[in-house]
């Protein structure tokens, strides 16, 4: 509730520079991220606003929030009131740093991962202009932000995350980039005896060690333009298909295994005492079928956060970065929710279950709201039927010649006489017309 309450306090003062009377409560901000979580299930592709049209109507939608309401809190919607020309030159991340740190505190704090934990980058899609925006060739969507994950194994829980910025200032020189990253990202996990897989932009030799000397295991293949590999491991063209060779630097192993002729893949491994090799066709060691398992965490992550995406058109990062949040945020708690309730039913009937879960208070409160108005108006025809009989000439003219009544119009307030009435109740026919 504390981010969404300070989401609320940054909204709002920032529509208060065009709009002194808008308001927005925390309530009706979480109804408004519900309707993105039930465009994100029943309707992903196309424009947000196409949920209020007649061919693409989603009735859940319109029953929450119209549609010009939808469109003024995304138009104003911001995650930091405070100026940032000057913090800005600190923290490229300035703008929306507060909220992604109290994201990161939560996902620590609120799960125990298992043994293995994977980290890896996720590119989230995104043309936005913004000074961080990265172009990777190898991601089916070239460009995008790109962030640092760590996850879980088994539950494809986000255990930490950062994004990637540029160049650190506050690195220590000498720090490759890599290993400042997966030293960040583990700091909650060391010291407990798990293992990290990572892929060959991530591991090294001396990482390795410095993780092994907080209790925790590294596995991952490593990029042959490495100056700490030999010459030996490099050396392609005299080794046979399916040959491994494996090689020792006190706890570290480094399996050399090759798929193919010409072709070598080299893998390190702090967590295996001894490689062994598989009696199938291809004989792989143990260390290669092992990554192969472990690699997929933050891949698989990334699957799950694209098939129910919020996603959708923005020129605004901090509002494509509160996306990439909110994708995040649901997986957690569907893994949460499974965990500890032991549910085992779809994620996408959970999305539509936390959605009705987020617009329920304030759904509540519309109709509270609703009823208030209606009472008040049931009143003030009966205070009418209690005044002493006064009449005065019909202020409607609808259908008659300036009539005489004593009543009043519940909605507009202004003197009916019984021509120029509803049939039914005693509105105006003016106002029967707007209805």
């Amino acid at each position: 509730m504390g981010m969404l309450q300070i989401i609320t306090e940054c909204t709002v003062h920032h529509a208060h520079r065009t709009e002194p009377k808008w308001k927005l409560t925390v309530h009706e901000l979480m109804a408004f991220i519900s309707i993105l979580f039930v465009r994100a299930v029943m309707c992903p592709v196309g424009a947000v606003v196409d949920c209020w049209s007649e061919n693409f109507l989603v009735p859940v939608i319109k029953e929450t929030m119209s549609r010009d309401r939808f469109i003024s809190i995304m138009q104003h919607l911001r995650f930091d009131k405070h100026p940032r020309t000057e913090r800005v030159k600190a923290d490229r991340f300035v703008v929306i740093s507060d909220i992604w740190t109290r994201f990161t505190k939560n996902c620590v704090e609120s799960f125990t991962p298992g043994e293995h934990i994977t980290i890896d980058e996720q590119l989230f899609p995104t043309k936005v202009r913004c000074p961080f925006t990265q172009y990777i060739s190898s991601k089916p969507d070239k460009f995008g932000i790109k962030f640092w994950l760590a996850t879980d194994l088994e539950t494809k829980y986000v255990c930490n995350a950062s994004p990637y910025l540029g160049k650190d200032p506050n690195r220590q020189k000498g720090e490759r980039l890599a290993e400042n990253v997966v030293m960040s990202l583990m700091e909650p996990f060391l010291d407990k005896g798990r293992n990290v897989t990572t892929d060959n932009f991530f591991t090294s030799l001396s990482l390795s060690h410095r993780l092994l000397q907080r209790n925790t295991t590294l596995l991952g293949t490593v990029n042959k333009v490495r100056r700490e590999l030999p010459p030996s491991a490099k050396d392609t063209v005299e080794r046979e298909e399916f040959s491994t060779s494996v090689l020792r630097n006190g706890s570290v192993s480094l399996t050399i295994y090759s798929p193919k002729k010409k072709k070598t893949v080299c893998l390190m491994s702090s967590l295996h005492r001894d490689v062994a090799i598989g009696d199938d066709k291809k004989r792989k060691p143990n260390t290669i079928t092992d990554y192969n398992h472990m690699k997929c965490g933050v891949d698989v992550l990334d699957q799950m956060a694209r098939m129910y995406s919020v996603r959708a058109a923005t020129r605004r990062w901090p509002v494509a970065v509160f996306y990439n949040m909110l994708d995040l945020a649901a997986v957690n708690a569907y893994v949460l929710y499974k965990a500890c309730t032991g549910w085992k039913g779809k994620r996408r009937l959970f999305l539509s279950l936390l959605a009705k879960e987020l617009r329920c208070r304030f759904m509540q409160q519309k109709a509270m709201e609703t009823e208030r108005k209606a009472a008040a108006a049931a009143a003030a025809f009966a205070a009418a039927l209690q005044r002493p009989v006064q009449t005065t000439q019909c202020q409607v003219q609808e259908s008659c010649n300036r009539n005489r009544s004593r009543f009043t119009c519940v909605k507009c307030h202004k003197f009916t006489c019984g021509k120029c009435r509803d049939s039914g109740h005693w509105i105006c026919k003016r106002c029967t017309q707007k209805l």
